[in-house]
């Protein structure tokens, strides 16, 4: 798991849970690339990313479906 710098997290295609209203909230924005899943808080996409691993974000979601 690492945190990867804005400029980064700027080229990458980001994608909102549809469950999110349009209102914003406290929302994550996901993107998937190769092996990897990055995450940013929505309201702050310039801010950091955190950056896991396919299999890590397969067991969060696993998790969070229970």
């Amino acid at each position: 798991m690492k945190t990867t710098d804005a400029p980064v997290a700027q080229e990458l295609v980001w994608f909102k849970s549809s469950y999110s209203g349009a209102e914003g909230g406290e929302c994550i924005e996901v993107a998937s690339v190769a092996r990897h899943v990055h995450i940013r808080d929505s309201k702050q996409p310039d801010g950091p990313v955190l950056t896991v691993g396919v299999r890590a974000w397969a067991g969060f979601l696993g998790l969070a479906a229970n």
